[in-house]
């Protein structure tokens, strides 16, 4: 079959209508994986599925040379509210594609998968080829990439699909999420007894606004710490001996999520307990050949406030994708069919001679 760039454009502008259509939300990706695995069989391709994820692997693949992996994810958040039209009709209104998911990261998943069809279809790569669309992103779920990281073999590149506007984020911030609790102690509140352990939170508080992380990253910025949630006391006339809060931290390559909650440890009096530690800051070098590639051909290079799946794969890789990250988890979310073409292409160039060896 001739598949000519105007095909794979309107192929994946088809594929991500489709998507839409089918409710992905985290955890619940089975209807749409099941899906994008009939689509890949049409085609011709024999797909691999662990759950709900699901990726291939080029059809000239030869051991020995690097492997370069497309990846993106098929889950989303749960519509926000604020909707005009239902989240799961997509809406197609010069050249605009509104509906649940277009943005981010319906958008990558079918650009990516179009470009791995283009060089599928070649004879001769100077890499192998990877594409895989991926659950959990959302939640940062034990279920989603990382269950797959054995089954997909040792990566040399990857280009995570997120919606940069094709530009490259050459880093991004990982995350530590931390359970913290001020522990006072009970008494009436109309007579001066008992510790409050909401005063004691905020001492806490306090500490974290004034508080600097020493250590700048020149891409990423410091490291940056929210408040997020608090919570305390039963009853209006009793001093709460518990507050409860939750910090947001999004670090830097500076330091391991590790080295931060040790820090924060010791300047809290509250206590703390790390949710997990493993969406550690993530990027690519300066130097690396698709990182010039993407200069010469006019992309913008940045650091990304945002964590994605780069902070669970343990090899090189940049995020890279159509559409743009402030439409993401917001009512009539939308993609323009320009942005997947123009995605389209740029992922083409970018890997278009690509030497790893």
């Amino acid at each position: 079959m001739n598949l000519s760039i105007e095909k794979l454009h309107s192929d994946a502008y088809r594929l991500l209508q489709d998507m839409i259509g089918i409710p992905s939300l985290s955890r619940d990706e089975d209807a749409v994986a099941t899906f994008l695995e009939n689509q890949v069989k049409e085609w011709g391709f024999s797909p691999f599925r662990q759950g709900n994820n699901l990726w291939l692997k080029n059809r000239n693949w030869q051991d020995g040379k690097p492997v370069v992996l497309f990846n993106s994810h098929i889950d989303t958040v749960k519509p926000a509210n604020g909707w005009t039209n239902d989240p799961f009709t997509p809406v197609v209104q010069n050249g605009k594609l509104t509906g649940l998911g277009s943005n981010d990261a319906g958008a990558s998943v079918v650009a990516q998968l179009a470009a791995f069809r283009y060089f599928d279809k070649l004879s001769e790569l100077p890499f192998n080829l990877i594409w895989s669309a991926t659950a959990e992103e959302e939640i940062s779920g034990t279920n989603g990439v990382a269950s797959i990281l054995e089954g997909l073999g040792p990566i040399d590149l990857g280009l995570v699909g997120e919606p940069t506007g094709m530009n490259l984020a050459i880093a991004e911030k990982g995350l530590l999420v931390i359970d913290a609790e001020a522990v006072g102690k009970t008494g009436h509140a109309a007579r001066n007894e008992g510790v409050n352990a909401i005063y004691k939170a905020l001492d806490d508080i306090q500490h974290l606004l004034d508080f600097k992380f020493p250590e700048e990253s020149p891409v990423l910025g410091p490291v940056k710490t929210t408040v997020t949630q608090i919570e305390a006391g039963h009853q209006h006339n009793v001093v709460p001996d518990s507050c409860k809060f939750v910090i947001d931290v999004r670090t830097n390559e500076c330091y391991s999520n590790e080295e931060v909650f040790d820090m924060l440890s010791g300047l809290l009096e509250s206590n703390l307990k790390a949710r997990s530690y493993r969406l550690n800051s993530s990027g690519i070098p300066l130097d690396h050949p698709l990182v010039k590639r993407g200069v010469e051909l006019g992309l913008e290079t940045y650091g990304s406030p945002t964590t994605s799946d780069q902070a669970v794969i343990p090899y090189t890789t940049v995020k890279v994708g159509p559409g743009d990250s402030a439409r993401s988890h917001t009512p009539d979310e939308y993609i323009l069919e320009e942005e997947i073409r123009n995605g389209i292409d740029i992922y083409i160039r970018l890997l278009e001679d690509l030497k790893l060896m």
